[in-house]
């Protein structure tokens, strides 16, 4: 099994060679990375009923051997490894899919696909390492991969500006997270997962080590998944190609934050510090993200901040140490955001418009997009039987069990916003008075079509996982080993839940028809409220002035010192003082002798004079 495993990174790798290689040659090419990722998700089935028949299995080869260090390369197949190559390969194959038409024409097809194809191996690297050095190095390309992407259109300032940005912001969290792989090392003398986690249960590690290194990690994890304070490169990362966008909140970049502190989460337990850090944080993300995306008119920013939110959500259910609600939800939440976000690109191909106040009366014009969008929107806002309600269910019990009524309320709380703001979305666009961008809008072709009725079919059935069939036991058995919680529709959290979904919607859908509502009103027209948020509560400002009056301030002294003190004073100052002493002691040989005569002369009368002045002191 371990060569089946890997099969699905070393597929999309020799994809990514042959493209990027030929990409000047036929357009035919991203037909190899399709087919690459189809091998991958076959090898996902064959490795998903070997695990259910074996149980988990790791495969290691040793990479190199010293006297002190050994480091392996190793895959470790369970539960959660099986369950996330399910999400990305199933994920990039329609998006690869999507992108054939999506992206046709454009002059650097092979490209896109190439980097898309090491995109995917990256990650499912990740997904497979049982050790931290083969996770760091995924990770880091995982990173690079997301800036090629984000930036593909490099022609655009914007494009350009947003990868820029994308990248300078998770590097900050992935120095963190070397610095704490560092910590474990120097600690255990191994990289290995599951050697480290034996080490530190056994009270081999220390505990501030534990609380600091799971810092350390969770500093990466929240660059990468745009957790506060490092979700603003998120939004404008939407500048890249809409699949690109759909891939990377789906089943890659975001999502390795939330699978790390998922993986790591044996570790994390054992520090309440962090723990708590973590709850906070996550806590902070889902109602900044909530908040934010009820103003924003961009169809993708929604959608991005909706994807924030949504991480947070998981982010809070492991904090809790509810690892299968958050997997769920993270599976869930995969498929739905690959469907909104190709629904997204649909809408704006059809249309040509990206601002939901130019939108309206789609469902007539797009009545496949509008069917599977709502459907997606409305598995993600958590209505019952779709597949967003069991996950948002068993997140808010996890919540509720751990920390009672008050971290609950902040639960329903976000459950609300998140009700309100993919309402107001879908609500503009599909069901709004028709407008003149909608005129001419039309259906998307069906190979785009396509992926996104897959995916809307998955997130709406997908509470079906949670059931047991044949050798399979339900989810919560297959991940954790554990019964899974029995929903009960008339339990008083299930309903609060079902109620607060309800009610946002029904306030969206108010706004959306132009309908007043008293206290919603007020809130809606008042600058105080309005004018900070729709600045994004000056957090983006606040950076760009550290950048500019400390950094850069500090780059311009620190310049400075640099070309007067360290250039022209010792580096210059030094060649200048040996031009110096070199012309003047190279008239001690000349190769004349009547100059060296005059010294000797010179040298006698010096010697005469100074013996003079020698007596006279005597």
């Amino acid at each position: 099994m371990g060569t089946v495993a890997w099969i699905i990174p070393v597929s999309s790798i020799v994809a990514f060679l042959i493209v990027a290689l030929g990409q000047n040659s036929s357009r035919k090419l991203p037909l190899i990375t399709l087919f690459a990722t189809i091998i991958g998700f076959i090898a996902f089935i064959v490795l998903s009923n070997a695990l259910l028949q074996n149980g988990t299995q790791t495969f290691e080869i040793t990479w190199l051997k010293t006297k002190e260090v050994m480091l392996i390369w190793g895959i470790t197949l369970d539960p959660l490894t099986v369950t996330m190559l399910g999400l990305i390969t199933l994920t990039a194959a329609g998006v690869q899919m999507y992108s054939l038409v999506y992206m046709k024409n454009d002059s650097r097809l092979n490209w896109y696909f190439a980097v898309h194809s090491l995109f995917l191996a990256s990650m499912i690297t990740l997904v497979l390492a049982n050790n931290l050095i083969l996770i760091y190095i995924a990770w880091e390309l995982v990173g690079v991969c997301s800036y090629l992407l984000i930036g593909f259109w490099w022609e655009k300032r914007s494009a350009a500006e947003a990868a820029k940005k994308a990248f300078i912001t998770t590097r900050i969290g992935d120095v963190g997270l070397l610095i704490g792989i560092i910590l474990l090392f120097t600690e255990t003398h191994t990289f290995n997962l599951s050697e480290i986690f034996s080490a530190a249960s056994d009270g081999e590690i220390s505990q501030t080590t534990i609380t600091f290194s799971t810092l350390l990690i969770l500093l990466g994890a929240l660059g990468k998944s745009a957790q506060f304070p490092f979700h603003v490169w998120l939004p404008d990362a939407m500048e890249g190609p809409t699949p690109v966008s759909a891939l990377i909140h789906a089943a890659t970049m975001v999502v390795a934050g939330v699978y790390l502190i998922a993986r790591c989460l044996p570790l994390f337990e054992l520090s309440e510090i962090s723990m708590t850090i973590l709850l906070v944080l996550a806590s902070i993300t889902a109602l900044l993200g909530g908040v934010i995306a009820l103003v924003m008119t961009d169809l993708k920013k929604i959608l991005a901040y909706s994807t924030i939110t949504d991480l947070a959500f998981m982010m809070i259910a492991l904090s809790c140490g509810g690892i299968v609600p958050s997997v769920f939800h993270l599976i869930i939440h995969g498929f739905a955001k690959a469907a909104l976000f190709l629904g997204a690109g649909s809408i704006t191909h059809g249309s040509g418009e990206t601002d939901i106040r130019k939108l309206g009366g789609l469902k007539n014009k797009m009545p496949v997009t509008a069917l599977c969008f709502s459907l997606s929107s409305l598995s993600l806002i958590g209505i019952p039987p779709l597949g967003g309600f069991f996950s948002k269910e068993g997140i808010l019990e996890v919540l509720n069990h751990e920390y009672g009524i008050p971290l609950l309320l902040i639960g329903l709380l976000i459950a609300f916003l998140k009700a309100c703001y993919l309402g107001r979305l879908s609500f503009f666009v599909f069901f709004g008075k028709e407008s003149k961008s909608s005129s001419n809008a039309h259906e998307s072709p069906k190979l785009m079509l396509l992926p996104i009725m897959l995916f809307t079919t998955l997130t709406t059935l997908s509470g079906l996982l949670l059931f047991s069939y044949g050798k399979y036991d339900g989810f919560s058995m297959f991940l954790n080993q554990e019964a899974a919680h029995a929903i009960n529709f008339l339990h008083p959290i299930t309903i609060s839940s079902i109620l607060v979904s309800l009610i946002g919607l029904l306030i969206s859908w108010n706004i959306a028809k132009g309908k007043s509502i008293p206290g919603i009103n007020i809130l809606m027209k008042s600058k105080a409220i309005q004018v900070p948020i729709r600045n994004l509560f000056y957090i983006d400002n606040i950076y760009q002035w550290f950048i500019n009056a400390i950094i850069l301030s500090f780059g311009r002294i620190i310049a400075l010192i640099d070309r007067q003190v360290v250039n022209d004073k010792l580096v210059d100052g030094t060649a200048s003082i040996l031009n110096y002493s070199s012309r003047t002691f190279r008239y001690l040989q000349t190769g004349k002798m009547y100059n060296y005569a005059l010294g000797m002369t010179f040298g006698v009368a010096g010697l005469a004079v100074l013996n003079i002045i020698w007596q006279f002191i005597l």
